[in-house]
């Protein structure tokens, strides 16, 4: 499975929402698998959206077919767009269906491993914080993304802001030092995502 994580800053909020609700457009795409976002919990101006696609030849297709006739709708809501496309690893928990009616918040961690540390992050993935997410209540869903030169996506889904605070504070500083983390990463970004409704497709 192939996700897309689209991420930018809106200058036209209403434009912006009235052109997302036209994504509906997708379902019937060959390879289409579900489409959801919403508003950045840290900076209001910033939005998310996140798609998932059977692979990169259906995602493909898309792109060179329908993709610019349902953009349309939003030309000049938003500016500062960064697209990113990743592979699907692994779940976090079990059986990731691209759904988000049963959650309320996404936090997207977008992380650059040092090279040579790839194998080691990747298996702590498995061994230490899946277990540890996977365990955690609220945690509805996740999965375990990678990209070319050791660029990972962790997204998990969470029933509430509160319960994914909850899970930051009790546990990742922990975890953090047990699966060695800062050896491993050269960098760390990412957001909190407030979903919204109207967004799912």
């Amino acid at each position: 499975m192939l996700v897309k994580w689209i991420r930018c800053t809106v200058v036209d909020r209403r434009g912006f929402e009235r052109g997302q609700r036209k994504w509906a457009g997708l379902l019937g795409e060959p390879g289409f698998r579900g489409q959801g976002g919403g508003w950045s919990r840290r900076q209001p101006d910033v939005a998310h959206v996140i798609g998932f696609w059977e692979s990169r030849a259906f995602y493909d297709s898309f792109m060179a077919r329908s993709h610019d006739r349902l953009a349309s709708a939003q030309v000049g809501t938003f500016k500062d767009i960064q697209v990113k496309l990743f592979d699907h690893s692994f779940d976090v928990k079990t059986g990731f269906e691209a759904k988000f009616a049963d959650a309320d918040v996404v936090r997207l961690a977008h992380l650059k491993v040092h090279a040579d540390r790839a194998e080691h992050f990747t298996l702590m993935q498995q061994k230490v914080w899946n277990p540890a997410m996977a365990g955690s209540p609220g945690m509805v869903r996740g999965l375990f993304g990678e990209a070319p030169e050791a660029e990972f996506l962790v997204l998990s889904m969470w029933r509430s802001a509160a319960e994914h605070g909850k899970y930051q504070v009790d546990r990742v500083e922990r975890l953090s030092a047990r699966a060695q983390t800062e050896t491993d990463i050269a960098g760390v970004s990412g957001d909190i995502v407030g979903l919204e409704p109207s967004w799912t497709v």
